[in-house]
């Protein structure tokens, strides 16, 4: 959590000195949900992140050095400087790489999860997040809904960050409610305080482990607010006073160095050592990052396609 919260004050820096092209959307508040999910996989199972989870996808297996090469268009990162900077994954090792924060990542981690079924594979859990915005679109529907019928194990968490960009949940949604719409799908519904990590950790340890076992999708609601705008481009004059000082609002953050420190598991001095070793890994790799090679359009030999035989025989009809 601490490491992708000091990656993504530099993202923000970078972002405001013009370094970064596209936007920057930061998880500030929501650390605690993310990592909770990416801790709980492992080796084999699927996560497809939404652009507020960057704790999670560490946990799941990014690195600092990746990510920065992705926002920074280096041609040796995993997209090779190629796509959008929030679109970084590694399918082949179960990371996918995000196409919408709007639901569409459901379907495609359940088709995944059919797929490995379809092959004999067992024992394998896929996990999405998702925005309480997105739980109004068609995909989430459609998504839900076949990977209900067909029990799969997927593991749905909805970060209910209290605002769809700018929109309200209360012009969102009418259930009083989110997990209230598990009960439609006919799927097992978890609800967690997204600001404290030890629930979110037991929360989403409860819900993998259940989708692991043959219990069907899983419906994880955290609730927390995003304590930041929708995008560094966003200063979120919208948000309401009152639910940044109602218990909504605490940073999970802080809530979780408090209770390291309550628990005597870390002193604030041990605390603050960590928060100076994240920054130098964070600086000393953006200073590397900085002179790799951008791609070259006119050297770069790339295809779309899996295999440059395919594109050749393309080409030739």
């Amino acid at each position: 959590m601490l490491l992708a919260r000091i990656l993504e004050e530099k993202l923000s820096s970078l972002y405001r000195a013009g370094a970064i092209k596209g936007g920057v959307f930061l998880g500030r508040g929501q650390e605690a949900l993310s990592v909770s999910v990416g801790s709980h996989l492992r080796k084999g199972d699927i996560f497809a992140p939404l652009i507020r989870d960057q704790a999670g996808r560490m946990a799941f297996g990014d690195t600092v050095l990746d990510t920065l090469r992705t926002y920074l268009g280096s041609q040796l990162g995993s997209m090779r400087g190629r796509d959008g900077n929030i679109h970084r994954g590694r399918p082949r090792e179960g990371y996918h790489a995000m196409i919408s924060h709007l639901g569409a990542m459901i379907p495609l981690v359940a088709g995944a999860l059919l797929a490995r079924r379809m092959k004999g594979e067992t024992g394998v859990v896929g996990a999405t997040c998702l925005g309480d915005g997105g739980t109004s679109t068609g995909a989430f529907h459609e998504g839900l809904n076949a990977a209900a019928v067909e029990k799969l194990p997927l593991v749905l968490v909805i970060a209910n960050n209290q605002y769809a960009y700018s929109t309200p949940g209360s012009r969102q949604f009418a259930c009083a409610n989110l997990i209230d719409k598990a009960a439609g799908y006919g799927v097992a519904a978890h609800q967690v305080d997204g600001t404290d990590l030890n629930e979110c950790l037991r929360v989403l340890g409860e819900a993998v482990q259940a989708a692991r076992n043959g219990g069907g999708p899983q419906f994880v609601v955290g609730n927390l607010l995003r304590l930041v705008g929708h995008g560094e481009h966003d200063d979120a004059s919208y948000v309401d006073t009152a639910l940044k000082e109602s218990p909504l609002g605490r940073d999970c953050l802080e809530v979780c160095e408090e209770f390291l420190v309550e628990k005597d598991w870390a002193t604030t001095k041990e605390i603050a050592d960590w928060r100076v070793e994240a920054k130098t890994e964070v600086d000393d790799t953006t200073t590397k990052v900085q002179r790799e090679p951008s791609p070259d359009p006119a050297e770069e030999d790339w295809t779309a396609l899996s295999e440059r035989r395919f594109a050749e025989e393309l080409s030739e009809a």
